[in-house]
């Protein structure tokens, strides 16, 4: 049984950091893609970060993202992060990691084969 755990979502103020961990079990992970999702509230699903499976280098990122978040593996720990950098009001939002039965790198939801539960991120003004 595939289980993805999201953790270290919380209350921070704009400008401020956080970084999101989901661990694994269950799966494949060193050969799977990885990526992050996240859903505001009236909004769908949207594409944060992806990481290639194996070494992990090759990564995707949203443009309202890039160049602020960063996205990491540790096949060791069978974890997935996502450091968030320099936060604004509209990141806020549930986070959700996903999993894919594939190396390659994909920005749409419905690739993905497995998902978390979701870890809510607040960012206030």
């Amino acid at each position: 049984q595939v289980q993805l755990v999201e953790s270290g979502g919380g209350l921070v103020q704009a400008g401020g950091s956080l970084r999101l961990s989901c661990a694994a079990s269950g799966l494949a992970f060193r050969s799977a893609a990885m990526a992050w999702f996240r859903q505001a509230p009236g909004n769908e699903r949207e594409f944060v970060a992806a990481i290639r499976g194996w070494s992990g280098g090759s990564t995707s990122y949203a443009a309202s993202v890039k160049g602020r978040f960063t996205i990491s593996r540790d096949n060791a720990k069978n974890t997935v992060y996502l450091q968030m950098n320099s936060l604004k009001p509209e990141d806020t939002a549930v986070y959700y990691c996903a999993a894919r039965s594939s190396v390659v790198v994909r920005t749409n939801a419905n690739e993905y084969d497995y998902w978390g539960q979701g870890t809510q991120v607040t960012v206030s003004s």
